[in-house]
Parts: structure tokens; sequence; C-alpha cells
């Protein structure tokens, strides 16, 4: 199940998921970054857990719901986090954003009133190379103030 839709796939069983939602399912917002699932560009929620998706097989998936950038969209708008992060300015070349929504999402869905140490804990395994991490950073606390409200 991606993005709330059952799909069935004919790739090998060692196919990494990420080539995958990309070119069988041509779910483009999930990036290859560095192929070793160390800089986070990849990353998806499967079953509602943050994981990089460039080194995960596609066979560990069967069966379970993953989520993509693209199933964030709910009633045709963006996600309070996709608002977030424009409303801060926190995009610059935009690599990196859809992996890091992804693992604030994961950690916003378990922990809704993260700290600052619990919200750099959560984006540890995504990079950011354009400075723009303090915003980031701002828009997933503006968020969390949203859901505490």
């Amino acid at each position: 199940m991606v993005n709330g839709s059952e799909h069935r796939v004919t790739a090998e069983p060692e196919t990494p998921l990420l080539y995958v939602l990309r070119n069988e399912l041509k779910l483009k917002g999930t990036r290859f970054g560095c192929g070793l699932g160390q800089c986070g560009a990849c990353t998806v929620l499967l079953d509602g857990k943050a994981v990089q998706s460039c080194d995960l097989p596609v066979s560990a998936a069967s069966g379970k719901t993953i989520t993509t950038i693209e199933g964030l969209v709910a009633d045709g708008g963006l996600h309070p986090l996709q608002q977030a992060f424009i409303a801060e300015q926190a995009v610059q070349c935009g690599y990196c954003v859809s992996g890091i929504i992804m693992a604030a999402k994961a950690l916003l869905d378990v922990n809704p009133k993260p700290s600052e140490s619990e919200i750099r804990a959560a984006l540890k395994g995504n990079l950011c190379r354009c400075g723009t991490h303090h915003r980031m950073l701002r828009a997933i606390r503006r968020v969390a103030l949203e859901i505490a409200a």
C-alpha cells in the first residue's frame, strides 16, 4: 500500500524501494541522494516509521504501508509541515526537503510536542547542505505549537 493505494510491482525482491517508487510508481518526490542510507533524501514512512528507501529492498516493504511526500496532500491542500516550510522559507535548493519533512512527520506523529533536542535527534539522519537547517527547525516547531494549541 503506497499513499493509500495498492500497487503490484514486478521488480526483483532486492530492488531498492526508492527505485520502485520513482521508476515504477512515478513518485518523484522521494529523492536519490547518496544511495547508502546516510543522507536522508530518500526518507519515506514505512508503517509510520521514517526509513531510508535507497537501501531498503522492496521485498522488506511488502504488505506494509508506505507514505511518500506525495501522500501528505490531503483534500488537495498541503500538509501543515509543507505549509510551515514555505512560511519559514525553509527551502533553498529543495533536494533534501521531502526527506526532512517525512522524518519530521514521523516524529510529530509519535511526539506532537518535541523538544528542540528531540527534533534534532529525529533529523540526525537527514543532511541539508544549503544552510536552511535552522529555518527547518523553526518550521517543525511551528507545527508542533499548532498541534499543541
